[in-house]
């Protein structure tokens, strides 16, 4: 059953204007605009922490075909989400399937976004807007109905990570061992990565003092914005460095765990957000295709004596990981837990679980 279209439109900074047509909530949003080009996943991209703040273009033309999964959960943790909520202060596609059919869905996109109240445009041409993100870098926009005012606000001057993270401290128990994760946005899957290979988690709000908590492992995880609005978690994980305690920082992760040992970060003019990076193990030239989503990155020149480049992008160069030359330290910038996306590295869990031993 169709539905009835409303005229809406984006605007950017720069003074572009792409129409379109509503659908999800009907409401304004600011944010950040930035694509993302994966075929499928939009489920789990749209409640990945690490969008808070932006409006998302799917370059894939056709969503919403296969609808949203239900909320069962697994081990306290939602299964078929990265989150609690939808993330994402926009969403902008090129076609919306207001037909779905999968053997797992229970409603439709645009249902699941007003229940969040998150507002869609679609009919816009996704591939004109991402040529232009691609050439001038990501802009702030707004999603408009009508005569509202235009008035931008840039969501990297607020720190996101305190917006997205826990308050209190949550434990999910399964084996002896145990590991810390730093909450600055963490995905459902980085927790259930561990938990299935029987590792007790402690999640921790971002600025929790874990200095004192016996664990066996420290991990720090993605999340939204500038990892320099981290400082409580860069002082304690600069702190936990003279420790043999083995760490390991994913995507924002890796950068705090750079800016800890004494590196420096940098925006990216329009980040990677994927689930076809191409990234290369320094060592071994070996290429793994791997799941994305930031819009920062480590100054690979500006690593410490001790600390080499673990891993590179093969489509810029940009850094991808970094490995302490002695000591258990790990950063990846990549998602090893996909979700979506190819798992080819996610080898990388268990590496970190040979060092605890």
């Amino acid at each position: 059953m169709g539905f009835r279209k409303q005229a809406s439109k984006l605007v950017l900074e720069d003074g572009s204007i792409f129409h379109g047509y509503s659908f999800g909530s009907k409401k304004e949003a600011n944010g950040e605009v930035v694509f993302n080009t994966g075929m499928v996943g939009y489920p789990e991209i749209l409640t990945d922490p690490s969008y808070r703040g932006q409006i998302l273009v799917l370059t894939y033309p056709l969503i919403g075909n296969y609808g949203v999964p239900g909320d069962e959960k697994e081990d306290n943790l939602l299964k078929y989400f990265e989150s609690n909520k939808i993330q994402v202060q926009g969403l902008i596609i090129s076609d919306y399937s207001n037909d779905y059919s999968h053997w797992n869905a229970k409603k439709s996109l645009s249902e699941w976004m007003r229940e969040h109240e998150i507002p869609g445009i679609f009919g816009i041409d996704t591939r004109e807007l991402t040529k232009k993100l691609r050439e001038k870098g990501t802009m702030l926009g707004k999603i408009i109905y009508d005569k509202e005012t235009v008035d931008f606000k840039d969501p990297n001057k607020r720190n996101l990570v305190a917006e997205v993270s826990i308050k209190e401290p949550i434990v999910y128990k399964k084996g002896k061992k145990r590991v810390i994760v730093i909450d600055c946005g963490v995905k459902n899957n980085i927790i259930k990565a561990f938990l299935r290979r029987n590792i007790s988690v402690i999640r921790c709000p971002w600025d929790y003092n874990f200095l004192e908590e016996k664990v066996d492992g420290i991990v720090i995880s993605n999340g939204p914005g500038d990892p320099k609005m981290c400082q409580e978690t860069i002082n304690y994980v600069r702190k936990t460095l003279s420790k043999n305690i083995p760490i390991l920082g994913i995507c924002l992760g890796s950068q705090i765990l750079a800016l800890a040992a004494g590196a420096d970060t940098y925006k990216l003019k329009y980040g990677h957000r994927s689930q076809n990076q191409p990234c290369v193990d320094v060592g071994t030239k070996r290429c793994y295709i791997t799941s994305q989503n930031h819009g920062y990155a480590v100054a690979s020149d500006t690593l410490p004596q001790d600390w080499r480049e673990w891993f590179y992008n093969n489509n810029d160069e940009t850094n991808e990981g970094i490995i302490h030359i002695s000591k258990p330290f790990f950063g990846t910038q990549f998602h090893p837990e996909a979700s979506p996306g190819p798992d080819d590295t996610e080898f990388l869990f268990d590496m970190f679980l040979r060092a605890m031993r």
